[in-house]
């Protein structure tokens, strides 16, 4: 399995942010779902080595996240919640400066520089500095950075976050492609998003894991019509 949960408990002081969470997820395009507070993030920041569990072990491609946190983090590309950029850089200047960051030089990082400006649709952008820009394409910059380095594990918080309806149909499109070769984990509050392009849709809801089936089957819960129903009946 790419990504191994056994156990995770998170506690900020007295709050349980996640209580006992067990989890195996391979490669394909896994939904994370949960009302606000219901620990999607904590979860996410686990994984990708930014806080430490309370209790617990996380492994990604068999590398422990509280062991070997380097190697995680150099097969995981991460887009937090809220996106973390550079706004006085210019978006090439930036994008070359997380190719440094993972070691890609040269040829190879202008190449890479570009695939990635053409792949979230930047380019008319890109020659301006990420200050300028509008929320959807400051989105697609941070795409552009979590790919950098061609992760085998994509963790996005809130990926289509701020994207208008053109730009949602097309980092969708890319984020599905992405999925064919990797393993995704994206949470999000668009449900019409989740039957679009994941495979497997896990519910949290106050810390602990409700729910975790193929979207087809989680439609169903509870006599639901659709999977916004089935969502409401699982977080009353």
């Amino acid at each position: 399995m790419s990504i191994e949960i056994q156990n995770i408990t998170k506690k900020y002081g007295e709050q349980l942010a996640l209580n006992n969470v067990n989890l195996s997820i391979d490669k394909g395009i896994v939904g994370l779902l949960g009302p606000n507070g219901a620990g999607k993030s904590t979860l996410m920041k686990i994984i990708t080595c930014f806080i430490p569990p309370t209790s617990g072990t996380v492994s990604v491609n068999g590398f422990d996240v509280m062991d070997q946190p380097m190697e995680v983090k150099r097969i995981v590309g991460y887009l937090p919640e809220h996106n973390p950029l550079y706004l006085d850089m210019y978006v090439r200047e930036y994008l070359s400066f997380v190719a440094g960051i993972h070691h890609i030089t040269g040829t190879a990082a202008n190449q890479r520089i570009e695939q990635m400006i053409e792949e979230t649709g930047l380019g008319l952008e890109a020659h301006k500095k990420i200050g300028a820009l509008s929320k959807g394409y400051r989105q697609r910059v941070g795409l552009a950075q979590a790919m950098m380095h061609d992760p085998q594990v994509l963790i996005l918080d809130e990926p289509t976050s701020g994207l208008d309806p053109n730009q949602l149909v097309e980092i969708r499109g890319l984020i599905s492609s992405l999925g064919k070769e990797k393993t995704v984990l994206l949470s999000t509050h668009i449900m019409q998003e989740v039957e679009a392009i994941c495979e497997r849709a896990i519910i949290i809801n106050k810390g602990v894991v409700v729910a975790d089936d193929r979207i087809e089957n989680l439609k169903h819960f509870g006599d639901a019509a659709n999977l916004e129903q089935a969502f409401q009946n699982l977080t009353k």
